[in-house]
């Protein structure tokens, strides 16, 4: 495989170099701004939080393999793109089980692998509708879900998860729309899902620092571990 080989799949992208997407490049700064904002939430209200920490970390990793992809735009800043977006995806999703849900270790990480098989079961049967977006539509899928489930398990959780899932569907609109409406808006709207998405990501790590430890608070005895 061509690791260097090009890919051109954005409206603003007219050529090969490397500043051929100036918008969609620098508007990765808005990942580095939302792991700013959540690291400084985290250091604040859960310092002692390794797994918040941890998607801190990814979502500024997600701004630099994006802004790689943006500039390179070749198969291996592709996979520097889409592989950190999948880590903050499923390693959130297991977060939610554990601690919005209150579910035990072993039924979380069963959840997760189920949502990892579905999502990549659903994802090839929407892309005739989707496109290239299809792969987040299970993401958002899931936010709803547990958002719908937290209205019993962790209930303060549970309007700011469906607040950051329509945003999602928001941001994913724009992703969509970048190519159909490059003919009348040649700058294309990919740059306006880095901005949304990068808010989606710090309310989602907002939502685990904020009222996350009030659902483990609220558990019975009985119901911690396994």
């Amino acid at each position: 495989m061509d690791w260097t080989r090009p890919i051109n799949a954005y409206c603003e992208r007219l050529g090969p170099e490397f500043w051929a997407e100036p918008v969609n490049a620098v508007t990765n700064g808005a990942f580095l701004i939302a792991a700013l904002f959540a690291w400084l939430l985290w250091r604040r209200r859960a310092p002692g939080d390794a797994g918040v920490l941890f998607l801190v970390i990814v979502v500024a990793v997600v701004g630099i393999g994006s802004f790689l992809f943006h500039t390179f735009a070749n198969r291996w800043s592709a996979l520097a793109d889409v592989v950190p977006i999948a880590v903050f995806i499923y390693a959130y999703f297991f977060l939610a089980m554990r601690r919005i849900l209150g579910l035990g270790l072993g039924w979380s990480i069963g959840a997760t692998l189920a949502f990892l098989a579905a999502s990549y079961g659903v994802a090839p049967q929407l892309s005739g509708i989707l496109g290239s977006s299809a792969g987040y539509a299970p993401a958002a899928l899931a936010i709803f879900g547990v958002a719908a489930l937290a209205a019993r398990r962790c209930p303060p959780a549970s309007a700011p998860l469906a607040l950051a899932g329509t945003v999602f569907v928001i941001s994913l609109a724009f992703r969509m729309s970048d190519i159909p409406f490059c003919p009348s808006f040649p700058l294309g709207t990919h740059f306006v899902w880095h901005c949304l998405n990068a808010l989606v990501l710090y309310l989602l790590i907002r939502i685990l620092v904020l009222f996350a430890p009030l659902a483990r608070a609220a558990e019975p005895a009985g119901a911690r571990g396994g």
